[in-house]
């Protein structure tokens, strides 16, 4: 994805002078609230009834839903905040928290939006130097999704999600291959940077530190030599072919009933057991010999903040409040953006709840006491995914050495995180 648009559009914005938000043209004398954000077809349609809930409980207040595809998201907000047309409630991830706060487009909303029932360790990585710039929709974690009734099949055994080790992993996606004649993989994987946190927090390391890439060379060697051991094992189809499957979760091969594992955001799990039609479970990632933590992290889904720019900024943090706070809001958004964090919507929507996402649920207090802290990125870590995804390739396909790759990778990511 084309993120730099994104950095020089909120550079433009510190020098310009002309405000955001809504005002009453054209709104009947209500006040009007641009909100932005990005997904599906489905999540619009679960997100205009928020809407249209929170506007019965604000009959003065119009909310004007900004929505837009993923893929031109950022660029097109990077548009509106260049020309001082800031949308007044955003929608951001944590990549671009520090990017957007460090520039002055984010509202500082310490003291102004109620948070008191949300759970306070996740609210902290909506900040940034102290500053609550933003306040997650929610969270997710990144585990190991397996297909039991698949292992099952190809006579083996769930693993204890405690104890198996990428060796375990790799030994039992093999098989699954082998068993299958190749009509099934043992598993999918993928390039995500989450992956390789999740790897480097087992070996005491972290993703990010003092503004850089925190990460040893060998570490990341090790991680790619893991990926390429996936694939010279066959426990997982090579590079092509996953290249081929990509992101989208619609495709993924656990999906569509080609894969025993695969890794994927909690949130997915949803669609991911509406595409195979068969049962889906969670399990913690595998460990390195020698672990003592999982390494496994929450994160929010994602963020609603507020424009530093807005003339409306009571009528925003009213919406804000009520997508986190409120019960109603929880009901008709429900995982959509994470599981909520405010206990009390938990409370009131859980029968709501899908099958999977109960499972999410009990999964997420399994491992609560075994999480490394959120870590919010600093600036330029909007690039990082793509960033990582170049030398990993290259490895991958046999273009360039780990040794040198490695070394790319650390100066290109380094160097974006300078600008």
């Amino acid at each position: 994805m084309k993120r730099i648009l994104a950095a020089t559009a909120v550079t433009l914005l510190a020098v310009s002078a002309t405000a955001c938000g809504g005002g009453d043209d054209g709104s009947g004398g209500k006040t009007k609230v641009v909100f932005s954000y990005w997904g599906s077809d489905s999540r619009q349609k679960l997100t205009e009834a928020a809407i249209t809930e929170f506007e019965k409980k604000n009959p003065t207040i119009d909310i004007e839903g900004d929505f837009t595809d993923w893929d031109s998201y950022y660029e097109k907000l990077a548009t509106k905040t260049a020309a001082g047309d800031a949308p007044d409630v955003m929608t951001i991830e944590i990549r671009g928290l520090a990017e957007y706060a460090g520039r002055g487009v984010l509202a500082d909303m310490s003291g102004k939006v109620d948070t008191a029932d949300l759970d306070q360790g996740v609210l902290k990585a909506g900040q940034v130097d102290g500053k609550q710039y933003a306040i997650p929709t929610g969270v997710n974690a990144f585990p190991m999704i397996v297909n039991k009734e698949t292992l099952e099949k190809y006579d083996q055994k769930v693993p204890d999600d405690k104890t198996w080790t990428w060796d375990d992993y790799i030994e039992m996606s093999s098989k699954v291959t082998e068993k299958s004649g190749g009509e099934v993989w043992g598993t999918e994987w993928n390039e995500n940077p989450a992956f390789l946190q999740i790897f480097a927090a087992q070996r005491g390391e972290q993703f990010y530190a003092n503004g850089k890439v925190a990460l040893s060379e060998q570490t990341i060697k090790d991680w790619w030599a893991l990926l390429k051991k996936i694939v010279d094992t066959k426990a997982g189809p090579g590079a092509s072919e996953m290249l081929e499957t990509g992101t989208n979760v619609d495709q993924a091969l656990i999906a569509t009933n080609k894969s025993a594992f695969g890794s994927w955001w909690s949130n997915q799990l949803d669609t991911l057991t509406k595409g195979s039609g068969q049962e889906l479970d969670l399990l913690r990632m595998p460990k390195a010999p020698g672990a003592t933590g999982s390494g496994m992290f929450l994160q929010p889904a994602m963020y609603y903040t507020i424009s530093a720019k807005t003339e409306q900024s009571a009528a925003a943090q009213k919406f804000v409040e009520f997508m986190v706070n409120d019960p109603a809001a929880g009901a008709i958004v429900l995982s959509d953006r994470g599981l909520p964090t405010n206990a009390k919507v938990i409370a009131a929507i859980k029968g709501k709840l899908s099958p999977a996402d109960q499972k999410v649920l009990a999964f997420m207090d399994s491992i609560k006491d075994d999480l490394t802290p959120i870590v919010v990125p600093p600036k330029g870590a909007m690039e990082m995914e793509d960033i990582l995804k170049r030398p990993t390739d290259s490895v991958l396909f046999g273009k360039s050495t780990p040794d040198e790759a490695a070394k790319v990778f650390l100066t290109e990511a380094n160097n974006a995180l300078s600008q």
